[in-house]
């Protein structure tokens, strides 16, 4: 069963994060928007195995691997084009190549951060588009380097660089929230200086908007480092408190009706000023004094 939705509703941090802690394997395609009719805008596919992201391509004809190795002239294209037709080997194109001696590992890190950590973090500058996961869409072997991504890491690369946050104002934490780390260690993940020093902060009573003080930035700067840390698994955000000892002035009304309906005043009286206290220039003592002793006089 395909999932199915638009990012204007559901973010591609929040995407990411559903499929890595589902343990999901298949396909993520998404399709930019387009305001020309005749234009139904790109489509951009990601592949997931087991959460991790191992594969990314802007293209249906499975080459898009072959052709970043082409161009930076590790291959020549007759070689590319003979591996092309031979290779049927059931596992990732960037192992076998290099189990032939014709890629080393360090070109395959090369080739996994172009193809994939580049590529999706352009995904997120997208403003809105239409997503679909499909479960049952094999792996492609051959847009495979044989390395993975942890899509946190591919997020909080995505989110660093990420200019106008727009589209996901409305997904930040309130400035006067605070954040509560939910690990019990310390984060694993590769955080910046300015992540850790708001990770820090994650203690459940610090408000956003003091921790922005305290680190002499803006606000909003502040509320984007916090995004990041919530769709990655470190922080949630938590309403603070910001009022102290709030007057209830509600509660008068339904004192005075619970004394006129009650048979027995004076015990029904001191039950419920125990539990509520009243602003004196509302209703005094001695005035509930004489209206219990007029209605005991009228009983």
């Amino acid at each position: 069963m395909a999932i199915s939705g638009y990012l204007s509703e559901f973010s591609l941090p929040e995407i990411f994060q559903l499929l890595e802690q589902g343990n999901k394997t298949g396909r993520l395609s998404i399709q930019e928007q387009s305001d020309c009719p005749s234009y139904k805008g790109k489509i951009f596919r990601i592949w997931f195995s087991q959460g991790c992201i191992v594969a990314a391509a802007d293209r249906v004809d499975r080459q898009g691997l072959m052709s970043l190795i082409q161009k930076r002239g590790w291959i020549s294209k007759q070689a590319v084009n003979r591996i092309t037709e031979v290779y049927t080997v059931n596992k990732p194109a960037g192992l076998y190549l290099k189990e032939q001696g014709l890629l080393e590992a360090e070109q395959l890190k090369l080739l996994f951060s172009q193809q994939v950590l580049q590529q999706v973090c352009k995904l997120f500058e997208l403003q809105d588009g239409h997503f679909q996961f499909d479960h049952q869409m094999p792996l492609p072997k051959a847009e495979m380097t044989g390395l993975t991504a942890s899509p946190r890491e591919v997020t909080l690369a995505g989110l660093r660089v990420l200019q106008n946050w727009d589209t996901l104002h409305n997904k930040l934490p309130e400035g006067a929230s605070g954040l509560a780390s939910v690990l019990t260690g310390k984060p694993k993940l590769h955080l910046s200086q300015l992540e850790w020093q708001v990770w820090e902060f994650a203690n459940g009573s610090v408000p956003i908007q003091d921790i922005a003080k305290q680190l002499q930035l803006p606000t909003k700067k502040i509320q984007q480092v916090a995004f990041r840390l919530m769709v990655t698994g470190l922080v949630e955000e938590v309403p603070l408190l910001t009022e102290k000892n709030p007057v209830l002035t509600e509660e008068v009304p339904l004192l005075t009706e619970t004394l006129l309906q009650s048979t027995d005043f004076e015990m029904p009286m001191l039950k419920v000023e125990e539990k509520v206290t009243m602003p004196q220039t509302l209703v005094s003592q001695s005035f509930l004094q004489n209206l219990v002793g007029f209605l005991k006089g009228k009983a």
